[in-house]
């Protein structure tokens, strides 16, 4: 049996006080977190996409992929504050085979996103300053997430991850408003329709609301976050559900803009990130050089957010699987923040994968990592029912019906998108 240390609660809000009498700004925590650190560049070049082509017909597909998002991180939540394991421990009760798929993942997905996430940051800052190439600036953002993350505690990562959220949420939105949205026709695309051709960008619109692998690192934010018993459940569904709200309402803007700018003039942007640059140039057209600007800031801070998530979230995940391989007792110095597991994959994210920095191909590298993404969704929605569904989980805490429907439509979904990811990439690279 391996023994459990104990967490002190570092949060302000008492678990006991009815939610409605709770200051909603005290409950900013790692829901935000882990909304953030999902959105990034290849979730904001899908929506606009959509919305240049497809106008508002698939608005129905952003609030279900909001909606799965929350089903799936606050199952992952309610497994680690019911039982008192982290998510790894859960899959591996499921079976060795667990293991065998996370650890080589892990560690080719970091690499993969290591370079994605740098290169994403740093396109806007390289548009706005282009006396610095891309690798530089790129480098130099990973450099700036590495040594938050490595200096920081949790308590930081959120405030500043609070900050680029607030940020990004405020310019998006902003940028909708201003477009004057046609709120009548906005309202037809809540009615379930898959446009003719369009069920590649259906499924990628529904899945892209916000994570890959960081949903699975939310139950260690709420153990950062002194959120770790079921006294914290309520707590912690009411952080998730508004955490996911924004992050829709975040999407939806993405979509307005996408609708109103690209798709009432007919204009297509380039695949990859690199076709938010395009519509800078059009917002810069349409509205002038300061909204252009203000466009590429919130593309920074969706992108850097990112950034300083996974090096900490994802981080904190490799540390607690190396720990139950090395068959560490949980909450060893060696498996916790800032502890040498940790440190090493901190290294790991920022370091090798400036090798691929090297290559300038920004768009192959969101692509590989869309495929490596969708890779690991089916088996965080399978994994989660099995968990949440058997003597895993204590009775009370255990799936409902809705929750059961929902993480099926989600393996299904991912499925299908993982292997179209994948033979879309294969295909390019061949093409």
């Amino acid at each position: 049996m391996r023994e459990k240390t104990p967490l002190q609660p570092l949060a302000s809000v008492n678990p006991h006080e009815p939610l409605e009498r709770i200051e909603r700004w005290r409950l900013i925590g790692p829901g935000l977190v882990v909304a953030a650190t999902g959105v990034g560049a290849a979730d904001m070049v899908a929506t606009l996409t959509a919305g240049s082509r497809y106008g508002y017909t698939l608005l129905w597909a952003v609030v279900a992929g909001t909606i799965m998002k929350i089903v799936l991180v606050e199952g992952a939540g309610r497994y680690s504050l019911a039982s008192g394991r982290t998510i790894f421990e859960g899959w591996r009760s499921l079976g060795r085979w667990t293991s065998w798929y996370f650890g080589p993942y892990i560690l080719i997905w970091g690499f993969v996103y290591g370079a994605t996430a740098m290169s994403s940051s740093a396109l806007p800052l390289a548009a706005l300053f282009p006396f610095l190439p891309l690798w530089a600036w790129a480098i130099i953002m990973g450099l700036l997430g590495f040594g938050i993350v490595w200096a920081g505690r949790y308590a930081v990562i959120e405030k500043i991850t609070a900050a680029m959220v607030g940020l990004m949420f405020l310019v998006m939105v902003g940028l909708a408003i201003i477009t004057l949205p046609d709120i009548p026709r906005m309202l037809t695309g809540l009615i379930p329709v898959i446009p003719q051709g369009g069920v590649v960008y259906t499924l990628a619109l529904a899945g892209g609301v916000g994570g890959t692998i960081t949903l699975a690192a939310y139950g260690y934010w709420l153990r950062e976050k002194g959120w770790h018993q079921p006294r914290w459940m309520r707590v912690m569904q009411l952080d998730n559900t508004v955490a996911y709200a924004v992050t829709g309402i975040f999407v939806l803007a993405m979509l307005v803009v996408g609708a109103e700018v690209l798709y009432s003039a007919g204009y297509a942007i380039s695949a990859g990130d690199k076709g938010l640059l395009d519509l800078d140039t059009v917002l810069r057209e349409r509205f002038g050089d300061v909204i252009g600007t203000t466009f590429l800031v919130g593309f920074w801070a969706a992108s850097f957010s990112s950034v300083v998530g996974v090096w900490s979230g994802v981080s904190l995940m490799f540390a607690d699987y190396w720990g139950n391989v090395r068959h560490k007792p949980s909450g060893h110095p060696d498996t916790v923040n800032g502890g040498k597991y940790f440190k090493f994959y901190l290294l790991w994210l920022t370091f090798p994968p400036m090798l691929l920095l090297m290559l300038d191909k920004p768009v192959f590298l969101i692509l590989l990592y869309g495929v490596l993404g969708a890779l690991f969704m089916p088996f965080l929605a399978v994994t989660l029912l099995g968990l949440l569904n058997t003597s895993r989980t204590p009775r009370k805490w255990r799936n409902g019906m809705f929750t059961n429907a929902v993480l099926v439509v989600c393996a299904v979904l991912f499925v299908i998108l993982g292997i179209y990811q994948t033979y879309d990439t294969i295909a390019g690279l061949f093409a």
